[in-house]
């Protein structure tokens, strides 16, 4: 029995291409109707705990130095003392917005900026009317 070494063989996928498009309907049949399912646990939250808004604390310096905190008046001369003692009824963790006129100079805006971080406010902006 010889073998001839020049015949190639050929290879028949029909029967191959047939079980994998029955194989393909199927699963496209089958497929929308699988649901899965997990159980989650969902952590239980505490309905006493509320958030609770603090109001931001306004600053505004006027062209002659005038200070506003909220609605109260303070000198600029006596004020890092002052709003001291005013901080105190104030929230700590409150945002404080500081409003100046742009004709003062920057070292006064930068010495109420100093007042409020000595007084314990972490939270500060220096706001811009554009």
């Amino acid at each position: 029995m010889s073998y001839d070494w020049d015949e190639k063989p050929e290879l028949n996928i029909t029967p191959l291409v047939d079980v994998m498009l029955v194989l393909l309907a199927i699963m496209m049949v089958v497929a929308p109707n699988m649901i899965y399912e997990e159980k989650i646990r969902l952590p239980q939250s505490s309905k006493t705990t509320q958030l609770v808004k603090i109001p931001p604390v306004h600053i505004v310096i006027d062209r002659n130095r005038n200070l506003k905190v909220n609605k109260d008046t303070f000198l600029m001369n006596a004020f890092m003392d002052n709003f001291l003692l005013y901080s105190k009824k104030l929230d700590l963790k409150a945002t404080v917005l500081i409003s100046a006129d742009k004709s003062l100079d920057y070292g006064v805006v930068m010495s109420v900026l100093a007042a409020v971080k000595q007084a314990g406010f972490s939270e500060v902006s220096l706001a811009t009317n554009e």
